[in-house]
């Protein structure tokens, strides 16, 4: 078993025993749960290709080393909550809504808005970290664990100002489920962080129906107190296991954003290399262009064909120019796919959220080319194959 990585100047990230030991000594727990293989053949493909691929600095081992550690210990945690409370597996999951497209096409502020609805739930980020049945929202203050992580999470913003131009995040917000699919270690988030082309052949190639089994055990457990609330979930990883989504949640409704991927490529590109920082020598602006060209023509393409094999009513599509229009109508048409009532008070709530997000350390500022990544406008034309996302 390897020691864990304390020396300051070691790129070694662990191995899976080593990481899993660590969380197990973090928790005080050892039960992983059904799909344990799975786990744990994923974690190794990506341990591999970690150390053999993607050229780490150290920081860049610390920190995949925390967050490898801190998946795992999330596990474990929602294993023991689900042990502790029978019957939890019976509580429902219905029509829940999942907003996926590419990068940067408005996925997250449309999930916000959706999200501001009092009779809809979605994923507190410190819930993906601990999962546990969602406390009252007043209780939080109180409880030591939430505002730990509320305090790592301002305290980042507070060290990179720039970031929060980029894409705003706190403890509380709601957060992309991919935070859930990371127990599985099935998740397209690495590749956003680093060069894993060896991981990426093992996810392009594995199944995700697992992954996606384990992301509805933690929403059935995250929502044991609010069982009759709507679940609104987003992830542009979707894209690239929509048959995987619908054989757990088939009555879901999927709603796909648009934005033209000239645009969203390049600020794709931006983000991860705000993400990313220094943790890689190999990450570089130039390698980060080509690999999320790749990654994300791939896997719109992936979701067009397996669109076509579902009823078309599961989908609706919102295009980024709709939401920045007018964001409410965007929401309202999102409602009317999903059968949801829009009320005045719902109404008021989403104009709220939508000048939340506009105003003060959210509202956006982030500039960004196609060239800085290496890329041209008709290099993304010709990924896209005609797709303009408008």
């Amino acid at each position: 078993m390897s020691a864990p990585n304390t020396d300051a100047t070691r790129t070694f990230v662990g191995d899976v025993d080593d990481l899993h030991a660590s969380a197990q000594r973090a928790t005080g727990l050892t039960e992983l749960g059904p799909d344990a293989d799975h786990h744990r053949e994923g974690l190794s493909r990506l341990l591999d290709s970690l150390h053999s691929d993607a050229e780490l600095t150290p920081e860049g081992s610390k920190y995949f080393r925390a967050t490898l550690k801190g998946a795992i210990a999330a596990r474990l945690l929602a294993e023991d909550g689900i042990a502790r409370r029978p019957g939890v597996l019976d509580t429902q999951v219905e029509r829940p809504i999942f907003v996926t497209g590419l990068p940067r096409t408005g996925t997250t502020a449309l999930h916000r808005l959706l999200g501001a609805d009092p009779a809809h739930q979605g994923l507190e980020l410190w819930l993906t970290e601990v999962p546990q049945p969602r406390p009252p929202r007043e209780q939080w203050v109180s409880d030591p664990t939430y505002t730990g992580i509320r305090d790592l999470y301002s305290g980042f913003m507070t060290e990179h100002p720039d970031f929060g131009g980029v894409h705003y995040i706190s403890a509380d917000d709601l957060e992309e489920c991919w935070q859930l699919l990371r127990q599985s270690f099935t998740s397209i988030s690495y590749e956003c962080l680093a060069y894993l082309p060896s991981y990426s052949r093992w996810l392009a190639g594995t199944d995700w129906r697992p992954a996606y089994a384990r992301h509805k055990r933690n929403l059935q457990l995250i929502g044991a107190n609010d069982p009759g609330k709507r679940w609104v979930l987003k992830n542009p990883s979707h894209l690239f296991a929509l048959d995987a989504l619908l054989d757990v949640y088939p009555d879901a409704v999927i709603v796909h954003t648009h934005r033209d991927p000239v645009k969203s490529m390049a600020s794709m590109c931006s983000l991860a290399e705000h993400a990313a920082g220094t943790w890689s020598t190999g990450f570089t602006r130039e390698r980060i262009g080509r690999t999320q060209l790749e990654l994300w023509s791939r896997g719109l393409s992936e979701f067009t064909a397996a669109r076509a094999r579902h009823p078309e009513a599961t989908f609706v599509d919102v295009t980024h120019s709709e939401l920045l229009d007018d964001a409410g109508a965007a929401v309202r048409k999102v409602y009317a796919a999903a059968g949801a009532e829009y009320t005045a008070d719902v109404e008021a709530a989403v104009i709220a959220e939508n000048t939340k997000s506009l105003s003060g350390a959210r509202a956006p500022k982030h500039s960004y080319t196609l060239a800085d990544y290496g890329l041209s406008t008709a290099d993304v034309e010709a990924a896209f194959d005609g797709y303009r996302g408008e």
